[in-house]
């Protein structure tokens, strides 16, 4: 597996800086299949909420390993707010700064050095006050997503479509606070196999376009377990039997959307030395029920959602 040029692109920078700070959580990575066994990755601000029942997953496993601190927003959402705030500032100094220097031309600087001073403390104290306001408004966006649309309602499931677009809203929970398209729908069955046949093929590269940078750490640790303890995954693709959407929300700059998902698959770990079956079956498929969160950058097409958590059902 050759990943010396992955090493060098933008989200396997961020891997490396996300594993060196996940040194700190340790796990059990046993298992064949990515991600089995554990609840772990980032929801944004929900990742410690329990996601809304549904017919495919009752009950949900909380978000037991996560790089997002209880109470603070997800690691890489935009604080929008503070940092407009802080453009803001900058851009009212920079223009009072030339503004004074053009008055002072005009009338000679010791004139208006008083009024230059004035000013300038006035444009501070705005500015501090847009800092504070931008602050408190995003600590409540953090503990409060915003729900403006709250009221939207999914796209209608049109003929042919698996039976998951078919349960949306899982036990008549209120409609998605984010419109989910069909698109999207294929998007997240197409995930959900990709990822685990790249996790088959010890594949990083197909990993990493597929995985948010803590998924892909979480992912890539369990694959450098595998390779000490000389075992490899034989996974065949999985077949999706049923699902529903949990729920789908806006925050900031982002967007998720938690599915739950019922599949089946061969699911075997193997002696690489011996050929002897480890754990599972290489004959029998099993039945597995998780629910998957996806995450994209606001308002970006189905192609680009990254899956950003498994929690087990």
């Amino acid at each position: 597996m050759n990943i010396g040029s992955k090493l060098f692109s933008g989200k396997a920078l961020a891997v490396v800086a996300v594993l060196g700070a996940g040194a700190m959580i340790t796990a059990d990575f046993a298992e064949a299949r990515g991600g089995r066994g554990g609840s772990f990755g980032s929801r944004g601000s929900r990742t410690f909420q329990a996601p809304p029942a549904t017919k495919t997953a009752p009950n949900a496993q909380p978000v037991q390993k996560s790089m997002t601190q209880p109470g603070r927003p997800a690691a890489g959402a935009a604080n929008t707010a503070s940092q407009a705030a802080r453009g803001g500032l900058m851009r009212n100094l920079l223009l009072g700064g030339l503004m004074g220097a053009a008055l002072a031309s005009i009338f000679g600087a010791g004139a208006f050095a008083s009024v230059l001073g004035f000013l300038l403390q006035g444009l501070l104290i705005a500015g501090l006050v847009m800092l504070v306001i931008a602050f408190f408004r995003s600590r409540s966006a953090a503990n409060q997503p915003a729900v403006a649309r709250a009221g939207a309602a999914s796209a209608p499931p049109t003929p042919g479509q698996q039976n998951y677009r078919q349960s949306v809203g899982g036990f008549g929970t209120q409609a998605p606070e984010l419109t989910i398209s069909g698109d999207d729908y294929n998007a997240f069955e197409r995930l959900l196999k990709e990822v685990q046949l790249g996790y088959a093929n010890a594949d990083v590269d197909a990993l990493g376009s597929r995985l948010t940078p803590e998924m892909l750490s979480h992912f890539a640790r369990e694959l450098d377990e595998n390779k000490r303890r000389g075992v490899s995954n034989d996974l065949s693709e999985p077949v999706l039997l049923q699902g529903d959407l949990s729920e789908a929300w806006r925050e900031g700059s982002s967007e998720y959307a938690t599915v739950a998902m019922r599949y089946e698959m061969i699911d075997a770990t193997v002696d690489i030395a011996s050929g002897k079956v480890v754990q599972g079956s290489t004959t029998e498929p099993q039945q597995v029920t998780e629910l998957w969160t996806f995450y994209r950058p606001a308002g970006a097409s189905a192609d680009k959602w990254e899956l950003s958590a498994i929690q087990q059902a």
